[in-house]
């Protein structure tokens, strides 16, 4: 049985020290704010960016770079090993197109080599529960066609939950009216939304409120849940530089669900630059999206 490397890219939101553990291949989403661009060497943190984006700098994103896809599995090629590649949902970018023409061109050349590519139909935390599986499936020795078969059988049930702090920028990413952002702004209104069987991401219903948008994010995960209550790989709750609500909300998990870890993890300039700072997603593993 050939090793195999498990890749992604940085929407994934994974955290440094997992990544170099387990040998994780990440391919780089990139963003831009105004004229700047970053995603390779050049880079921000998280809290860089927001404070960035707080300061009225215009923020951007960009697909992944076919030359760095190439380099990078061309490398994976000489090492003799396969690839799964676990990607952003392609309703949301058009990366996993270029993965997908890459991993193509290299198993032209390398024809001994077998590339798989799963599409999530998700983000952020949600990608990184199913990394994390496939971390545990490879460690328990199951064959790189055996774990993709688990995960493709599974996306199906990656929930992941939205609220946003500021209107503003779901208006300038397209997701939202200036009219419905400027008139929800001055009525308080805070969207739910989710990702939805397609992979898109869909409004649920509105609150008014920051205190109830989140208390409502863990209703919805309560209806959404059924039989995984029990199953859960890692739910996570993910925020835009806004740690103390983020650490609320998880708190609030545990003590719904009875669960003693929940992660809490920041949203990456690439997915970020949507959704802006402020923003709280509960991410976990339900019956239904």
């Amino acid at each position: 049985m050939r090793d195999y490397v498990i890749a992604t890219e940085s929407n994934a939101d994974l955290d440094e020290v997992f990544v170099k553990e387990h040998g994780i291949c990440v391919i780089p989403h990139y963003y831009t704010l105004d004229d700047d661009e970053y995603g390779d060497e050049k880079v921000l943190t998280p809290h860089e960016f927001y404070d960035e984006m707080r300061a009225g700098k215009k923020a951007g994103t960009m697909a992944s770079n076919p030359a760095v896809i190439l380099e990078k599995f061309e490398q994976i090629a000489k090492e003799g090993k396969d690839i799964l590649f676990i990607s952003f949902s392609s309703a949301l970018s058009s990366g996993i197109n270029n993965i997908r023409n890459g991993g193509e061109e290299v198993m032209e050349a390398h024809p001994e080599m077998k590339i798989v590519v799963i599409d999530t139909l998700s983000a952020s935390a949600c990608e990184g529960m199913m990394i994390r599986k496939a971390v545990q499936m490879r460690a328990d020795g199951k064959s790189m066609d055996e774990t993709a078969a688990w995960i493709g059988e599974h996306v199906k049930y990656l929930c992941a939950l939205f609220t946003v702090e500021d209107l503003q920028y779901l208006y300038r990413g397209g997701r939202l009216s200036k009219s419905s952002a400027i008139l929800g702004g001055m009525i308080n209104i805070k969207p739910i939304l989710h990702i939805n069987d397609e992979g898109k991401l869909v409004p649920l219903e509105k609150v008014r409120g920051r205190k109830k948008s989140l208390s409502v994010l863990i209703d919805h995960m309560a209806e959404q849940i059924g039989s995984f209550k029990d199953q859960q790989i890692l739910p996570s709750v993910i925020h835009g530089d806004c740690e103390e609500d983020a650490n609320a909300v998880a708190q609030m998990i545990k003590e719904r669900f009875g669960y003693e870890k929940v992660q809490v993890a920041q949203i990456g300039p690439s997915i970020g630059a949507h959704s802006g700072p402020g923003t709280i997603g509960v991410l976990f593993m339900g019956e239904k999206r």
